[in-house]
């Protein structure tokens, strides 16, 4: 009992964390007037997280690789909740970005550990469902972690939101230091290992994958809302309640990518990026009503509450022998592509339309898939599945 307590207590740290990164997505708009800035502007709290936590995942795993890993959790969560109530009273803006600096090395530190954390905390047989529980936070975070900050913005504005995100976060604390055991570092991140991995084909195709799929959704999904306020014409209210949805199909989409995945790993990543392509371009012509954006988020969402737990078998799967390496390239790679994403579809937005940022996305998801049809074609060595 007390192991899956401890999987549920990093999978609240995650869940904590993920609320955080995306918490300006639903608050984008307001933020961006409180500190008169435009909407691609303000889509800079997402990308300085992605950039901070690709450099901060090898860096701080490989220079703390000798410390007990529960003591590390700590650190970053405490740091997390540090971002949270210096975003709550920032005066200004770049204030907000310092706070999203502190976040970004937390995702670095704490997913990198805490992603490849299932064996260590229960048995063997129950890994695979471990992993399922740690990786639902992701669509929790949308699921019940964004649509309530948004409400929270909404009813007593963004400040607040940040601050009770805080006081979440000091709680997760808490619940981490009692349940979860000590975790010495049985062998320690080196980088010369993380370049070995590099050198594998299924690796290099997983960054490769990745960045795609993950590029394809964070530079449309950082600004559903203005689309959603813009094209579909959807009020405040109505908003929260279709991230609230979205987020809801993530989670059977996390629960479904993570029963399959592991028997058709290329079919599940493929299948997901293609449902992912096919809601953002879809977007432009069926969102303008109310019925069409609903139907195609509910796609949306499902696909992608499959992508993490996707990629991160990929990397776990290209170096069974280096989990916590494995966890590194993952963690690095997705927030450095969230950041990318946030970035480009804000320069987009800037200058012409939301409806145009998701066409481009939507292009980007295709080439995932063929991508991985070219994976297939290649006839490469693909790790059994354990």
């Amino acid at each position: 009992m007390i192991s899956w307590l401890a999987v549920i207590s990093v999978m609240l740290g995650i869940f904590a964390i993920v609320t955080t990164e995306i918490l300006p997505i639903g608050l984008l708009t307001s933020i961006g007037s409180s500190f008169t800035i435009s909407d691609g502007m303000a889509g800079l709290m997402m990308t300085m997280p992605g950039f901070l936590a690709a450099i901060s995942a090898p860096l701080v795993t490989v220079t703390t690789g000798r410390i007990d890993r529960r003591v590390m959790l700590g650190v970053f969560i405490l740091l997390l909740a540090l971002a949270n109530f210096l975003a709550a009273v920032a005066p200004n803006y770049w204030l907000v970005l310092v706070s999203r600096v502190m976040v970004g090395v937390t995702i670095g530190g704490f997913w990198s550990i805490g992603a490849g954390l299932a064996g260590q905390l229960v048995p063997a047989k129950s890994v695979g469902r471990a992993t399922s529980v740690i990786f639902s936070a992701v669509p929790l975070g949308s699921v019940l972690g964004v649509p309530l900050g948004t409400f929270i913005g909404d009813v007593a504005g963004w400040r607040i939101a940040f601050l009770a995100m805080g006081g979440f976060t000091l709680a997760v604390l808490a619940l981490l230091l009692v349940v979860v055991p000590p975790l010495p570092a049985d062998q320690a991140t080196r980088l010369d290992v993380l370049g070995g991995m590099l050198r594998s084909v299924n690796t290099r195709f997983a960054l490769v994958m990745t960045f795609l799929v993950v590029l394809a959704h964070f530079g449309t999904y950082t600004y559903v809302t203005p689309f959603l306020e813009q094209v579909t014409h959807a009020g405040s209210g109505l908003i929260t309640v279709y991230l609230l949805i979205y987020g809801a199909a993530g989670i059977a989409g996390n629960f479904f990518g993570g029963s399959t995945v592991g028997r058709y790993p290329r079919a599940t990543f493929a299948a997901a990026a293609a449902l992912i392509a096919a809601a953002t371009l879809l977007l432009p012509v069926l969102g303008t009503s109310d019925a069409g954006a609903v139907a195609l988020l509910i796609v949306w969402g499902a696909a992608y509450g499959a992508v993490p737990v996707c990629s991160q078998t990929w990397f776990s799967k290209a170096a069974p022998d280096s989990p916590e390496a494995s966890s590194v390239l993952f963690t690095a790679s997705f927030q450095a592509t969230i950041s990318i994403g946030a970035l480009v579809g804000g320069a987009v937005l800037d200058r012409s339309s939301p409806s145009t940022v998701m066409t481009l996305g939507g292009l980007a998801a295709v080439l995932m898939v063929l991508v991985a049809w070219a994976h297939r074609a290649g006839k490469y060595t693909w790790p059994k599945a354990s």
